[in-house]
């Protein structure tokens, strides 16, 4: 719809009511509902949003070391701008209106979604058209807030018991749930390619289908808010936790994409024995010789490095392979139409701005400045490939990389890297001064 017919739409309801959302640094939507009056009021100007949302953390601490707001600046209005290309209705909440805004007039360092409007206008000026998509796994469980701050926040029970991939039995034992996510995303503009059970108590795995780059974040981030959601209805709680428990897998977040250029898939070439285009292998050396830089953008919680081990579905090493699951890129070339490649580095914590961001720009980098692929591909264990290099094991060492990176500052601007890295030192720091369970179970009583 054009803003005409939109702003006819919400002038012609009956409902009083518009829901607004931002995303904050860690992929969090934080939004408010306000009177169609005043939605009315702002949508040929920008409103103001308290910046405390870019300076705290997502359990609502404030930083102690950032600088772009705090307490030195006495947290004013930011101003922000809807995007009304973002109107939807909620289906599960009484068809209220809803709405995404960003930061992007004001050029906000900390704003996720004006950061990827920023590298998608380096591919456009390059004349390319970045389609992407994203897919999640997740665990979902018996509980609800209430249930789990009882249990002190351990020991969910998950949904189902077992491990049953691709399992219609499991799938149909929950159907009200599954049928629900299924339909009410479709309805909420985020359509769903595919939905399945994977290995592991309770997990499922969605695949979002694939459209432009800002499109394809937005309705990543606007599914897992939404699953939370829709699974509330049903007493369910979802996690996008990357890793839960040591003993199952982890829950994935691969980025697909794809470059095109009237209506030509430009990754994909019939001529080469690997159906690649030379277009694709630089945008591959791109984010191969990037990867350790940029990694937070793709991995950026503590717990994101406990999905990042060997034997369990998430790579790595810095490798890449035809249609192999243990490598950390991998490539899909079945078709001309189909082509593409899928960064499997990020975990389902991740923020999806900030991801695709992450790959667009780095591919790009490697396509701009014609880096050859001299990395031959990876056939069979993508883990015991290390000749190019590990990922790096931790947050704390993710972060002092790209900290310390003058091609990520030039690819996402020195505001953005600082801020961003300031971020992550803080949640390592949150994380190193709390005492585990794990340190009590070992030294309590025997040390």
């Amino acid at each position: 719809m054009d803003k005409q017919e939109i702003l006819h739409q919400i002038n012609a309801s009956e409902n009083n009511r518009v829901k607004l959302a931002i995303v904050d640094i860690d992929g969090v939507v934080r939004g408010k509902i306000v009177h169609k009056d005043k939605f009315m009021s702002s949508i040929d100007g920008s409103s103001g949003f308290c910046d405390v949302v870019f300076g705290w953390d997502m359990a609502d601490q404030s930083y102690d070391n950032a600088k772009v707001t705090g307490w030195h600046t006495g947290y004013p209005d930011a101003e922000y701008t809807l995007d009304l290309s973002t109107y939807r209705k909620i289906p599960w909440d009484e068809e209220i209106p809803f709405f995404l805004g960003d930061f992007s007039k004001i050029n906000h360092p900390a704003c996720p979604r004006t950061l990827l409007k920023k590298v998608i206008k380096k591919a456009e000026a390059m004349g390319v058209r970045p389609l992407f998509s994203q897919e999640f796994e997740w665990f979902n469980f018996d509980e609800t807030p209430d249930s789990l701050h009882d249990k002190q926040g351990i020991n969910p029970k998950p949904l189902t018991t077992g491990m049953f991939g691709y399992s219609l039995l499991r799938a149909s034992q929950k159907s009200d749930y599954f049928n629900d996510l299924f339909t009410l995303l479709e309805d909420f503009r985020i359509p769903i390619e595919g939905l399945h059970t994977e290995t592991g108590p309770g997990v499922y795995e969605a695949c979002i289908q694939y459209t432009d780059i800002l499109e394809a974040a937005d309705r990543a981030v606007l599914f897992k808010s939404s699953v939370k959601e829709i699974a509330s209805k049903h007493g369910i709680m979802p996690s996008f936790m990357a890793k839960w428990n040591s003993e199952l897998p982890g829950c994935s977040g691969h980025v697909h994409q794809s470059l095109w250029k009237t209506g030509k898939n430009l990754f994909s070439d019939n001529k080469d024995p690997m159906k690649m285009s030379d277009f694709l292998k630089s945008y591959i050396a791109g984010q191969l010789l990037l990867l350790p830089e940029i990694l937070p953008m793709f991995a950026p919680t503590i717990n994101s490095y406990k999905r990042l081990v060997e034997g369990a579905w998430a790579p790595t090493t810095i490798t890449w392979g035809i249609d192999n699951r243990t490598t950390a890129l991998r490539v899909l070339n079945s078709s001309e139409k189909s082509t593409r490649l899928e960064t499997r580095v990020p975990g389902s914590d991740v923020n999806p701005y900030l991801a695709m961001a992450a790959a667009l720009a780095t591919g790009l980098y490697g396509i701009e400045n014609q880096l050859k692929l001299t990395i031959s591909p990876t056939i069979g264990n993508g883990y015991e490939d290390k000749s190019n290099g590990t990922l790096p094991p931790d947050l704390k060492t993710a972060t002092e990389k790209m900290k310390n990176s003058d091609v990520a500052k030039s690819l996402f601007g020195e505001g953005f890297v600082d801020h961003f890295c300031r971020t992550r030192e803080w949640e390592h720091r949150q994380f190193a001064a709390s005492v585990t369970d794990w340190e009590l179970r070992r030294y309590f009583e025997i040390i």
